[in-house]
């Protein structure tokens, strides 16, 4: 009896994870309930980085707002930058020439290269294998490269913009990009035989965050975070925002499971599709190159470098106008997505025959990815927390925005 008396009722204890911790991939606080070590529940605490981008954009020129989207997610720049100006060409129905739509493709992969490099290594040092995070950096900040030399940014390129880019690409480039690629691809073999078998790696993330497939549709899931689920779904296949995709035979590699092992491997074939998607269109460009067929030059919708001023006064006028007030597109609305790297990145747009937008909604896959955290984590370790918050490569710049 006296043994009954002097026992104490044990219960949960709360912990604060983050919003400084290293592991939380931005400034997410978690409030984390532990029987033990064990994670009853997860909950996240958004909000300490919000910026208003959205109601930013009611008061900027189109033109004047697409910086806006280099900093949302600032891993995926030229992806979001891709979105705004498809949505602004829809609303007004311009059409784009094949040439710059060939270097937009061969960015936006080249940035879903960026992306899975940083996730897969910060991942992977995460759980505490540093060798892949200096070998991907390496690369990664040669590709870079390739972002300055298109807009003088090593992040925030504002170099994709309504109407077609900032100004042509050279030959050079394209050769030079070309160049580089089989040594990404030498990289990421690299990556494969220090992770794909070894044993530490396989026993952190096999059977960790398991997400069932009628989960991840009913969370909204997308990109790798759905694929990984074992649903064939990617809007370069399901739903071409560039038409330059349909004439592409890549391969959408999808998973089992749906646990962390399954998202990393599909990360790591993502980036060699990537690669064949590259040097597909790196190819087609170099042909409009030695057909002399240049892009369609459309200054009354796009703001030209200075290197084209010089031809008119005309287009001088264009210029000044664009730069000061902007133009004007009609009443409409739409929506439409990019199968950015981390998934469904998409803009609802409400227009109102001004030169600035009424409303412009973000959809941020992360956004949606970060809600079943709950679930992920639940009846893991907090060591295990870690592991689930790097393969769901959350970005809180697109996520608090």
């Amino acid at each position: 009896m006296t043994l009954f008396k002097n026992f104490k009722k044990l219960k949960n204890f709360l912990l604060n994870f983050g919003p400084q911790h290293p592991a939380a991939h931005g400034v997410l606080r978690l409030i984390l309930e532990l029987d033990g070590e064990i994670i009853v529940r997860a909950d996240p605490h958004i909000g300490l980085l919000h910026r208003g981008t959205e109601k930013l954009l009611e008061y900027k020129t189109y033109l004047q707002g697409l910086p806006y989207f280099d900093r949302l997610d600032y891993v995926s720049m030229m992806a979001q930058e891709l979105t705004f100006s498809l949505i602004i060409e829809n609303l007004v129905g311009c059409q784009i020439d094949p040439f710059d739509s060939y270097i937009r493709v061969i960015y936006l992969e080249l940035t879903r290269i960026l992306n899975h490099l940083l996730a897969l290594t910060t991942h992977a040092l995460d759980v505490g294998a540093m060798t892949p995070f200096l070998w991907a950096f390496e690369r990664r900040e040669k590709l870079m490269e390739f972002y300055e030399r298109v807009s003088g940014a090593r992040l925030h390129a504002n170099f994709i913009r309504p109407g077609g880019l900032f100004h042509p690409l050279s030959e050079e480039l394209l050769t030079d990009l070309w160049m580089i690629l089989n040594d990404i691809l030498y990289n990421i073999e690299q990556l494969e035989t220090v992770l794909h078998s070894n044993r530490i790696w396989k026993q952190r993330l096999i059977d960790i965050g398991v997400v069932p497939s009628l989960l991840a549709l009913n969370y909204g899931f997308s990109g790798v975070m759905l694929r990984g689920s074992g649903i064939n779904w990617d809007l370069r296949k399901t739903n071409p925002f560039t038409p330059i995709y349909t004439e592409i035979d890549f391969k959408v590699p999808v998973g089992q499971k749906g646990d962390c092992f399954d998202r990393f491997l599909i990360r790591v074939e993502e980036i060699k599709q990537s690669i064949k998607i590259m040097e597909h269109c790196i190819n087609y460009a170099s042909l409009y190159h030695k057909n002399n067929k240049t892009k369609i030059v459309n200054y009354k919708m796009k703001l030209p470098s200075r290197h084209a001023m010089k031809y008119s006064m005309e287009t001088l006028i264009h210029h000044f106008k664009l730069a000061t007030e902007g133009y004007t597109i009609p009443h409409g609305e739409t929506y439409l997505a990019v199968e950015a790297p981390k998934g469904e990145f998409g803009i609802f747009m409400v227009t109102n025959n001004s030169n600035k937008p009424f409303r412009c909604r973000i959809r941020a896959p992360g956004f949606l990815h970060l809600q079943g955290l709950d679930f992920m984590s639940k009846n893991h370790m907090i060591a295990d927390l870690v592991t689930i918050i790097g393969t769901q490569d959350i970005v809180f710049g697109e996520i608090d925005r």
